[in-house]
């Protein structure tokens, strides 16, 4: 082992029984376990945040298995690179199975003529692919090919897999064992809860911290709290702002505001700021809430949150997150009504699939002279002209007549 690699790559696991997590799809009498350890693998996508393991998993698929294993990455290989791949694969002097395993990273980077270039061959059986990914595949990937793959979700690691990992790496040859280094293990746990399920971060930040830090008197590299805190920096945020995660954070909050919770809002809120998210998209989020779903209940939260997302188009961060939570929960906290939202949709619905009639001449206009005479505007009555400014009178078409698309609900006052 190369001791000048990262401690990362140094540390990957080479078997089965070196990998840690994901016991959900890894775990002996799961589908994916038993495949592996038989060789008898059929293409897959694996789908998970960066440090969860994908590329690891990969490594120990080529060691295990008897096909030929290429490593393609999605950044820097074109159709060009995949057709020398399967050309080497179809090569009986070079590979005698005729079978490939293909992993590409960063599958999602592909585009379409590209992920199309591997669909005949992963058809046929020629290519066994493993497809590794941090966005959503059914929005990322090839329909076709995610068709003929099994999609597999690796979530995030836990703190005490990470831990574990961290452990083995300072008595492996492979990682630490080289340097006397003294580390209680409650700092192990913060680095491993700093890192928020990404074993990359945490093993770079120890890797780091043991490189940078004097021995002292006594001959021992001493790792405290506060070097780790510093070689780790601050809590990774587990979502990427343009990701998928994105938007299942967006999701959350909207759901917790609906939901009338606004601790959860200010929670999704605050996740979403900590990664970078745009205030002024987050602003945009919750005027639509004061719209769609407060609406008639409480009218003045689309003020306020129209108010909210004009000041924070103004002032920026980092003040923004208080206008951002000021509107968030006022609009979690008010009452709700969605009346106004599912009365626009019905008549949207209508007008898009009904005959529905014609505007009642009587409503309509008439900016020029002699229009009167085809029956625009007559017999028009001008509600002002009547006791409480209301007159009975027909402004739905003749067709559309007793429609109801705004229902008053028992929160609207």
């Amino acid at each position: 082992m190369d001791l000048s690699q990262p401690l990362a790559y140094r540390m990957s696991p080479k078997t089965l029984d070196d990998y840690v997590g994901q016991e959900h799809i890894l775990g002996k009498e799961k589908i994916l376990y038993r495949t592996i350890k038989a060789d008898r693998l059929s293409s897959i996508i694996l789908w998970g945040p960066p440090g969860c393991g994908k590329t690891s998993l990969a490594r120990v698929i080529s060691n295990t298995t008897k096909y030929k294993f290429t490593k393609l990455n999605a950044v820097t290989s074109g159709v060009s690179d995949i057709k020398r791949a399967i050309e080497d694969a179809q090569n009986a002097f070079l590979n005698p199975t005729g079978k490939c395993i293909l992993f590409i990273d960063e599958i999602h980077r592909f585009n379409k003529l590209q992920q199309d270039a591997l669909l005949p061959y992963v058809e046929n059986g020629t290519v066994i692919l493993i497809g590794a990914t941090t966005e959503n595949p059914y929005f990322e990937v090839n329909k076709a090919l995610i068709s003929r793959s099994m999609v597999f979700k690796l979530n995030p690691l836990t703190t005490n897999d990470i831990v574990k990992i961290l452990k083995k790496s300072l008595t492996s040859e492979q990682g630490l064992s080289s340097y006397n280094i003294r580390i209680e293990n409650s700092t192990l746990e913060k680095i491993a809860d700093t890192a928020n399920g990404d074993v990359r971060t945490a093993l770079n930040g120890l890797e780091v911290a043991v490189l940078t830090t004097q021995m002292d008197k006594d001959g021992y590299i001493t790792i405290t709290d506060d070097i780790a805190k510093e070689c780790v920096q601050e809590r990774k945020a587990i979502f990427d702002k343009n990701g998928d995660s994105h938007y299942d954070n967006i999701s959350a909050f909207i759901k917790s505001m609906r939901g009338s919770d606004p601790d959860a809002a200010l929670f999704y809120l605050a996740r979403a700021l900590n990664a970078g998210e745009d205030p002024v998209f987050m602003a945009r989020r919750i005027t639509i809430a004061a719209a769609e779903d407060v609406g008639m209940a409480n009218p003045n939260a689309l003020v306020v949150a129209t108010s909210a997302m004009q000041a924070v188009n103004m002032i920026g961060m980092p003040e923004a997150r208080i206008i951002l939570a000021e509107a968030a929960v006022y609009v979690a906290t008010s009452k709700k009504s969605n009346a106004a939202y599912l009365g626009i949709n019905r008549a949207m619905e209508d007008v898009s699939n009904k005959d529905t009639g014609t505007i009642p001449m009587h409503i309509r206009n008439a900016p020029a002279e002699g229009m009167e005479k085809e029956g625009y505007g007559v017999g028009y009555k001008y509600p002002h002209d009547y006791p409480g400014h209301w007159v009975e009178q027909q402004y739905l078409p003749d067709k559309m007549m007793g429609t109801k698309y705004y229902i008053k609900d028992d929160t609207v006052e």
